[in-house]
């Protein structure tokens, strides 16, 4: 026997999957659906670590407990180890800057020339290092750079007439050590931000530039140079907080102590002070204040270079 359903027979779709529908289709409530686990994790990763961090950095904390002790971890802070770990990160991050801005943005004018050749291979080998362990790189530039006559860097030193030197025992050296392992690292990833914005400099001010008479440099300072302004501030800002966040470049060089500080970073006397001499309270004042320097240095730089100016 066929059974026939008639129309009111049929089963109706519950509400909250109507409810639902009008939920994620609504051009007002969606949007934050979709970003919502991002601020979940943001939330979680960040934001209470670093409350968290601000808390620890008034306590004295011990092995199941806890101490409010005020400013005291703030005032022991005032030491010449501290101020020696600042001013080896400040030097640092000056030195990284004044390689990683220049050099990258004039080999990204010629990756992007006509003229140049092979294109291609040369962005994906420069991108190489980037990818490259710091730990691994390290050892190699130990190697390299070994206090031993037959190391590669004394080899050179002395073809050149020079005497081989201990890389990793004197301040000058141990800071040349240290940046040039950054830039070997960071020059491509650099290069390839400049390389984006030169794709989008229209080529037609180019060609203008050359029926006026204008040749290679002064292309490059009247057009190449504004048009990568946002680029250059960006790039640099980033520099500026790798710079003072530096750890693994001083750790693969010097593991634990350095001769003398000459390596100590801020983020290294952090490590030192909250997990190998488990002193926590002491190692999240310092980094409060690390956190301080960069938001201050930043804003100065955004603020010298016109960053927060709304154009017209």
């Amino acid at each position: 026997m066929e059974l026939e359903r008639s129309v009111g027979d049929v089963p109706k779709q519950p509400k909250y999957n109507n409810r639902l529908k009008k939920i994620f289709y609504s051009k007002k409530i969606a949007p934050y659906l979709f970003v919502l686990p991002f601020i979940i994790s943001f939330l979680l990763l960040y934001t209470y670590p670093l409350i968290q961090a601000v808390i620890m950095s008034f306590q004295q904390v011990l092995p199941g407990q806890t101490f409010y002790i005020g400013l005291e971890n703030y005032r022991d802070l005032l030491n010449i180890t501290f101020y020696r770990a600042v001013r080896n990160t400040a030097m640092y991050t000056f030195w990284t800057i004044i390689v990683l801005i220049p050099l990258p943005l004039i080999f990204a004018v010629f990756l992007n020339s006509k003229v140049m050749r092979f294109k291609n291979f040369f962005r994906a080998a420069i991108f190489i290092p980037a990818l490259t362990s710091v730990i691994v790189a390290g050892t190699i530039f130990r190697l390299m750079f070994g206090e031993m006559e037959t190391s590669l860097a004394n080899q050179v030193t002395m073809f050149f007439g020079g005497e081989p030197k201990n890389w990793r025992m004197s301040a000058g050296t141990g800071m040349f050590l240290m940046v040039f392992l950054a830039c070997w690292r960071w020059m491509g990833v650099n290069i390839l931000y400049f390389l984006a914005g030169l794709q989008n400099i229209p080529n037609e001010l180019y060609e203008s530039a050359e029926m006026d008479g204008a040749g290679p440099l002064l292309k490059f300072y009247y057009i190449t140079l504004p048009f990568l302004k946002p680029v250059t501030i960006y790039v640099t800002t980033i520099s500026i907080f790798a710079g003072f966040r530096m750890f693994e470049e001083s750790f693969v060089y010097w593991q634990t102590n350095s001769p003398g500080n000459i390596g100590l970073t801020v983020v290294q006397y952090l490590y030192q002070q909250g997990f190998q001499y488990n002193n926590m309270g002491l190692g999240s004042a310092i980094g409060v204040v690390l956190l301080v320097i960069i938001f201050i240095v930043s804003v100065i730089y955004l603020l010298l270079t016109g960053a927060f100016k709304r154009e017209a």
